[in-house]
């Protein structure tokens, strides 16, 4: 059982670039989905597909890498809040990440969204991650 699944959800995905696997596989949550959504939405992937259809959900995300260079699309993925620590923010504390070249996913009262949206909209709510 795992007691931090976005945790564990970074971490594969941080293994398998590690391991320039084109293609990670995980469980399913809705929390994840919505993150695998913004990673794709912000070309930090090159692809995902939702498997519902059996007993235990899955996700299989294909990884984006460069195509001359061989490296990925994304550089790192570090975890903020966790369970024993919750991070919240207001908007006007809202963190950048590398001077606005990486994201930072927020859950906020209106959905997972990422840093640059939630200060869009005026909100603010904990700080899930660091995306670069």
């Amino acid at each position: 059982m795992v007691t931090d699944p976005i945790a564990d959800y970074l971490t594969r995905m941080r293994n398998a670039i590690a391991a320039k696997h084109r293609v990670v596989e995980m469980p399913a949550s809705k929390l994840k989905k919505e993150m695998t959504k913004i990673l794709f939405e912000k070309g930090y992937i090159l692809n995902y597909k939702f498997d519902d259809a059996v007993k235990y959900p899955t996700i299989k995300i294909a990884l984006k890498y460069h195509p001359q260079t061989k490296e990925s699309a994304i550089s790192e993925l570090k975890r903020v809040s966790s369970p024993g620590l919750r991070r919240y923010v207001s908007v006007d504390e809202m963190p950048r990440v590398l001077n606005g070249l990486g994201i930072a996913i927020i859950s906020t009262s209106k959905g997972l969204m990422t840093d640059k949206e939630a200060r869009g909209l005026n909100v603010g709510g904990e700080v899930i991650c660091y995306i670069s």
